[in-house]
């Protein structure tokens, strides 16, 4: 794997494709500082070696063009004070003021660019545009693994005009390092937990896991789509009519290939999709009309708990519920301690980014396991065995 351990930058210009796309409050504000944190080594080594650094990201999905809300100055306060000096800013990531900030830029000094995406050529993976984002700098990183399944300018074309002088960053490196871990050298018993909204966003990497896989947990808003498949009555709960048939046969392949497949064995219900809602437990399967599961039930917990506690690796992808709303999060944080706990006795876990990872973040529990991925996207496409563009234009 290419790394910036592999080289000195002293005296070399680096250009970093970060993922900076964090939250913000109405004021601008930086509300979750996790990516930032995530980029301070890789931009400290280079400015340790005496080179120079020049970000780029993107933020939000502005659709037409420039505009306040998305630009990138806002992340100019948290980020200056994570590195402890002052980072300098380039209204434009093309224009002349990056040319011109990019051209006066001294070791140990700090440029940040403006948004990418207010250019269309960003997504649409304009030549072009990166050979303009290339000339900025001597040195290309990719150090933004949440965006390394895309195929943008910034991601991946512009690699191609540093043939011999592009590398991964910390973040990358180590997100491969720990996907592979669990993809091919996973300690047994093995525990996948998959969660969030719909199974047909998963189905890909449930098929793959269940080949590695002990353990299969199923939780959140698709557990209702395998309910409902097996007969069962779920209210108003979220479910995919079209998957019926998908999930009889993930059940079948499961016991074909001697998977511990687990579905919620209870539910905590609502009368509405609110935290103010009224609430119940209902057996799986026995959701009255009306009303829906919007969190696994204490018995689910129990079982649920039990087996990640007994698990030498975990993947972790997707609440159990609607964690959002303290009412339904106890689910989620039920499971969030049982894999603390387990990676506590020596387990490995992993969190897969997206949802998992802000409920670990909510729960206060992110140091608290093996590792945290930045990057739910790229990292559930990596698991399905798909190559990602941002990957392959290092390793090519």
């Amino acid at each position: 794997m290419k790394t910036i351990d592999q080289i000195k930058f002293t005296g070399k210009k680096a250009l970093i494709r970060v993922d900076f796309n964090v939250p913000l409050d109405e004021n601008g504000n930086v509300t979750d500082d996790n990516r930032l944190t995530a980029a301070i080594p890789t931009i400290k080594k280079i400015l340790t070696d005496g080179g120079a650094v020049i970000l780029m990201s993107h933020l939000g999905r502005p659709k037409n063009g420039a505009n306040e809300k998305d630009s990138l100055k806002h992340v100019i306060p948290a980020l200056s004070d994570l590195l402890g000096q002052l980072v300098e800013f380039a209204d434009d990531c093309i224009g002349e003021q990056a040319i011109e900030k990019a051209k006066a830029l001294s070791g140990g000094e700090v440029l940040l660019l403006e948004n990418l995406r207010f250019y269309k050529e960003e997504e649409q993976g304009d030549k072009a545009f990166a050979e303009k984002l290339a000339a900025l700098g001597d040195i290309y990183v990719n150090d933004a693994f949440g965006t390394a399944h895309r195929a943008h300018a910034s991601t991946a074309i512009v690699a191609g005009f540093f043939p011999d002088a592009k590398y991964f960053g910390y973040v990358m490196a180590s997100e491969l390092a720990n996907a592979e871990k669990i993809l091919n050298h996973a300690e047994k018993p093995f525990t996948a937990i998959m969660g969030g909204s719909k199974v047909s966003d998963k189905i890909q990497l449930i098929e793959k896991l269940l080949e590695k896989v002990d353990n299969l947990i199923i939780g959140g808003g698709m557990a209702y789509t395998f309910a409902k498949a097996s007969g069962g009555d779920i209210g108003t709960s979220l479910v995919e009519m079209d998957k019926l048939d998908l999930a009889l046969s993930l059940i079948q392949k499961a016991k074909d290939k001697g998977v511990n497949l687990l579905l919620p064995l209870d539910n905590i219900t609502a009368d509405d999709f609110s935290p103010n809602a009224n609430t119940g437990v209902a057996k799986t399967g026995t959701i009255p009309d009306n009303w829906m599961g919007l969190d696994i039930g204490p018995e689910t917990v129990k079982v649920f708990s039990e087996v990640v506690a007994e698990s030498k690796t975990i993947l972790w992808n997707g609440p159990m519920g609607v964690f959002e709303m303290d009412k339904f999060a106890v689910g989620t944080k039920a499971i969030a301690d049982a894999v603390v706990k387990a990676t506590q006795n020596g387990a490995f876990s992993l969190i897969g980014g997206g949802d998992s990872a802000a409920a670990v973040s909510k729960f206060g529990l992110t140091k608290q396991v093996s590792y945290v991925s930045t990057g739910g996207g790229a990292l559930l496409e990596y698991m399905e065995g798909k190559e990602l563009p941002g990957v392959k234009a290092i390793n090519d």
